[in-house]
């Protein structure tokens, strides 16, 4: 997070969150399975989980665009292709109760990471920050991050700062072997000396905080 540019580029992430209908996920779940390839067809999916805890019966989904113009392309082409309408579409909106959408940037100082290997789980933080942006919080908030990248007990995937949706939110998606791995490792970040002095100083700047944990689906490109 800087004061300047976020970055020398004008790529940017969608952040989708669906809520389905209780009785409907495990059908959900398996269309998307089975027929998202019609949907990556036209761009790239960062990842698609579903939560496991913090939430219940919703799906997270990333996708990067190249810049706006490529986005407005792709949803023109996605409303033309009659197989994605018709295969899966058509029946998955009457599974969905709530759709949500954020455009958000990847902080600079931060690329997009991969897990050391598939399987383990996700977490996925949501940090609602004080007004004013990364001039007044953002120095802070990096130190706090990096306070828990160097415990080592977690991969950390990406940092992305919100521009269209809740401003001052900013998205953590980290990457654990097993939901027991990642407590063992929070349990001795809490008696970190660095990791509580770098919380102790950001947390002045937070509003809120929520964390999920998620399961990548078969199709998502990050397992």
């Amino acid at each position: 997070l800087a004061t300047g540019p976020r970055q020398n580029n004008a790529i940017f992430y969608e952040i989708r969150t669906y809520d389905i209908k209780p009785s409907r996920m495990k059908e959900f779940v398996e269309m998307v399975n089975k027929y998202f390839h019609l949907r990556t067809a036209h761009s790239e999916l960062v990842g698609f989980w579903s939560a496991e805890l913090g939430a219940m019966n919703k799906v997270f989904h990333v996708w990067k665009y190249d810049n706006f113009a490529h986005r407005t392309a792709v949803r023109h082409a996605l409303a033309n292709d009659r197989d994605w309408q018709g295969k899966f579409l058509a029946s998955a909106l009457p599974l969905i109760e709530k759709q949500h959408n954020e455009v958000a940037y990847l902080v600079p100082w931060c690329q997009l990471g991969t897990p050391p290997k598939e399987g383990g789980v996700y977490e996925w933080v949501t940090f609602q920050m004080k007004p004013g942006g990364p001039a007044l919080w953002g120095e802070s908030f990096q130190a706090a991050i990096n306070a828990h990248i160097n415990t080592g007990y977690s991969k950390l995937i990406g940092v992305f700062h919100t521009e269209y949706g809740l401003l001052n939110t900013v998205h953590v998606i980290w990457w654990n072997e097993s939901p027991d791995h990642r407590a063992a490792g929070r349990h001795n970040a809490h008696e970190d000396a660095r990791v509580v002095a770098a919380v102790r100083d950001s947390v002045r700047f937070l509003e809120s905080q929520q964390n999920v944990l998620l399961i990548p689906l078969q199709c998502s490109p990050l397992k």
